[in-house]
């Protein structure tokens, strides 16, 4: 019996033991849970109106959104110069590379503003993963991703059935042409589930899984620093210079990520809606 357990009772000694044998494996060991991940509400909770932290990041987000492009064109000069060049490098490139490009020019500009809303969107909410303090993007939660997916499924088969009608949008977009008929039991319900749950499905869980995964590579990296640092043993901290390079590393390499997320469901949107567009022509 330790000496501060010495003047107990013994089984008030024992049970002094096992909490503090207890509480110091808590302290070595936390399971994590779906809290450490999604954490609870901290703003007007126990109120329809809750907001927890990704909702704080988001909305946070949304407002630098805002407030660059209010910035950028709020007196626009002919020659562009600092933060309106930016601006409209973005702008110029989600035309060019992505409506332009996949649309032709006359749906490239009818589009246009739909696109560019979401590439700039994604960007923005993904880069508050790599900002200190904010650490994670809104969208390695679900819900903006499938809420920016339904956007994007409802605008391609509105525009598919605005131009052909429901029964001959539906009959073009599943129903594989010059193929024997037999073949069509088997295409149909393949073209069907490619094009009208896959692909909502594989733009939220694509966004989703990336921003997810790319968070919890730089909470290991920069985790297993301050371990290495503060908390293992002195030969341990050798190791710490190597995570915190890993970690910097996989920064520059998320910035890119980042990128090609919005870039990328961007294009697949203007993708989806030409198919609709063309729907007869495949």
């Amino acid at each position: 019996m330790s000496d501060r357990t010495a003047g107990m009772n013994v089984p008030a000694a024992r049970t002094r033991e096992r909490t503090l044998s207890v509480t110091t494996l808590a302290a070595e060991f936390h399971a994590p849970s779906l809290t450490d991940f999604f954490p609870p509400a901290v703003l007007f909770e126990g109120t329809p109106f809750e907001l927890d932290r990704l909702m704080l990041v988001r909305l946070l987000m949304t407002a630098v959104l805002a407030g660059f492009m209010l910035l950028a064109f709020r007196s626009p000069k002919i020659v562009p110069r600092g933060i309106q060049n930016v601006a409209e490098t973005g702008l110029v490139f989600v035309k060019e590379q992505i409506c332009d490009e996949v649309l032709g020019k006359e749906s490239g500009r009818k589009f246009f503003p739909l696109i560019a809303t979401i590439f700039f969107t994604v960007l923005f909410l993904n880069f508050s993963g790599i900002v200190p303090g904010l650490n994670i993007s809104s969208n390695a939660r679900i819900g903006m991703p499938l809420v920016l997916a339904a956007i994007v499924y409802l605008t391609f088969n509105y525009v598919g059935i605005k131009k052909y009608g429901f029964l001959k949008y539906m009959r073009s977009s599943i129903v594989v042409p010059n193929v024997p008929p037999a073949l069509h039991v088997l295409l149909i319900p393949i073209e069907f589930v490619s094009t009208f749950i896959l692909r909502p499905f594989t733009l939220t869980v694509r966004l989703m899984a990336n921003m997810l995964a790319g968070h919890i590579m730089l909470v290991l990296f920069f985790s297993a620093t301050w371990y290495f640092l503060f908390d293992a043993t002195a030969w341990m901290k050798v190791f710490s210079p190597f995570s915190l390079l890993a970690g910097l590393g996989f920064t520059l390499f998320e910035m890119l990520v980042i990128f090609l997320q919005a870039y990328v469901f961007a294009l697949l949107t203007a993708v989806y809606i030409s198919l609709a567009e063309h729907a007869d022509d495949h």
